[in-house]
C-alpha cells in the first residue's frame, strides 16, 4: 500500500482551532489517545511526526481518526497539506509505526 492509496478527509469540529483528519483505515497504534505535547508523544511515531508541525497544539488519536488542534496564531489552510502528507507518509512506513 502506498501513500497514493490513504485516503484522507478533512472535517471541521465545534472548535476553530481543531480539524478532524479521517482515514480510510484505523490509525496504527493501541486504543485511542491524545496528547498535548511533544515529550508526550514521543514514543508514538506517528504522533511524534504531527508534533514536529509548527502550529501544531495537540492531538487526538481515535479508531480512524485523528483530531489535530491548532496554535491560534496560524491558519488552517496554512497547516492543511502539511498534515496530511505527515498522516501519508507515517501510513506508508508502518514499519516506523
Amino acid at each position: 500500500m502506498t501513500e497514493s492509496d490513504i485516503q484522507i478527509t478533512v472535517e471541521g469540529t465545534p472548535n476553530p482551532n481543531a480539524a478532524k483528519f479521517v482515514l480510510d483505515r484505523d490509525v496504527p497504534g493501541e486504543g485511542s489517545r491524545s496528547y498535548f505535547d511533544p515529550g508526550a508523544a514521543a514514543a508514538d511515531p506517528l504522533a511524534a511526526r504531527l508534533f514536529e508541525i509548527d502550529g501544531v497544539r495537540a492531538l487526538l488519536l481515535v479508531e480512524n481518526f485523528i483530531t489535530v488542534t491548532k496554535t491560534g496564531d496560524l491558519e488552517w489552510p496554512d497547516l492543511l497539506d502539511e498534515i496530511e502528507a505527515a498522516i501519508r507518509d507515517a501510513l506508508d512506513a508502518p514499519d516506523e509505526l
